[in-house]
Parts: C-alpha cells; structure tokens; sequence
C-alpha cells in the first residue's frame, strides 16, 4: 500500500500542450509532445501513447495533468521529460485534465 507521505512526493501539475507530432521511431504508436508548465517549469517534452482516442491536430491548446518529477526516460532516440497522466479505458487511454482552464504549473493538491 502506498502512504500518504508517497503521494505528496509527487509533483503532478497542469500544462497545456503547444506541440503533437507522430513519434516515428517509437515501438507502440505514440505521439511526441511538448507541453508549457508555465515560467517556474518551463516546456517539457514527453512520449504519449494516446493515439486511439486523439489526433495531433486535435491536443494543441489541450490542458492535461502531469506528474513533473520523474526522472528522464530515453524511448527511442527521444528524451521524455514527464509523465502525461490518463485513465485506460476500453477505447484507448483518456487523458486527465481539469473541468475548467487555470495557470499552466498549477499543482495538484
């Protein structure tokens, strides 16, 4: 079981994504994004494997809830920088965003 304490060391924060392209290299289909967490974060790049439910077209300007604190993870010649956070349905994954627009880096809490 996970504590308490092992949530709060998460960093999860809200950031709009300002970038979608298909991930070519990637072994499952993938997009690779950017997504702009605001001054204190900046833009940080992340490999998504969202494509059954969403276009890249489609994710520009699309707020999503992400865990920022993660180490780098090398997938394919790729450097993803956090992890885009969402829910597996029996469609494809949905992705987690809050019910109204706020501050790119807002923190979950």
């Amino acid at each position: 079981m996970a504590t308490f304490e092992d949530f709060m060391k998460l960093d999860i924060r809200v950031g709009t994504i300002i970038e979608a392209k298909v991930f070519e290299k990637a072994r499952r289909p993938a997009y690779q994004l950017k997504v702009d967490f605001g001054d204190d974060i900046g833009v940080k790049r992340s490999s998504a494997q969202i494509t059954e439910l969403y276009k890249p077209d489609d994710l520009i300007g699309k707020q999503v809830l992400a865990v920022v604190n993660f180490p780098p993870k090398q997938v394919a010649d790729f450097m993803s920088e956090i992890l885009i956070l969402g829910t597996y349905s029996k469609d494809g994954v949905v992705l987690i965003k809050p019910d109204r627009e706020v501050q790119n880096g807002d923190k979950l809490g």
